[in-house]
């Protein structure tokens, strides 16, 4: 069901249905919230959301779909779990975030961020090696958004580099793990699962 509010901002489209979707999807009983804000004042990185979580789980819950959809804030979830441990109703809300992602690449709202580029060539590399390889996610990243980045922002980043080779943080070659075929197996059945 689409309702219309106006508000000072003009008419906005409430898609109760999309409220309905992400509760079912996400499992994560968003009825349970009267906005103690306990989710946002924890948050680490809230402070750099277009919207806090406590909001974007107010937005959801009246249906404002394309608002939501076109936040980065569920993008800059850093999936620490803060949130869901002080929330006071047990709501899930990293699996929410997860779940308003993983409708977002559905409906192909991905272009007002480069995040969900990052987020999959982070998740190619562990897909690849069983972990992070940070120099290959680096170099991976900067050439698929060659949009984002020019030549000159990229040879900035060349001095940072040296001096975390020279600390022995970044690594040339990637490291090898036990198990990394059981990896390869986890996101072979995590693809059948989404599809």
């Amino acid at each position: 069901m689409t309702l219309r509010l106006i508000s000072d901002k003009g008419r906005e489209e409430c898609d109760l249905s999309f409220a309905h979707e992400v509760r079912e999807r996400s499992q994560s009983h968003l009825e349970r919230c009267y906005q103690c804000v306990a989710c946002s004042s924890g948050c680490p990185v809230a402070y750099v959301m277009d919207y806090a979580p406590h909001q974007i789980i107010r937005m959801t819950q009246m249906g404002l779909k394309d608002k939501v959809l076109n936040s980065t804030a569920y993008w800059l979830c850093a999936s620490c779990e803060t949130c869901a441990a002080r929330c006071p109703n047990e709501i899930d809300i990293v699996k929410f975030m997860d779940t308003l992602r993983e409708i977002a690449i559905r409906e192909g709202r991905v272009k007002q961020t480069p995040l969900p580029l990052f987020h999959n060539t982070f998740l190619g590399g562990v897909r690849s090696f069983g972990k992070t390889f940070e120099i290959g996610l680096i170099l991976t990243y900067m050439l698929k958004s060659r949009e984002i980045f020019n030549l000159k922002e990229m040879l900035a980043y060349i001095p940072i580099g040296i001096n975390m080779v020279l600390k022995g943080k970044l690594a040339f070659i990637p490291d090898k793990i036990k198990g990394a075929a059981d990896m390869k197996r986890v996101f072979g059945s995590a693809g059948k699962e989404n599809r």
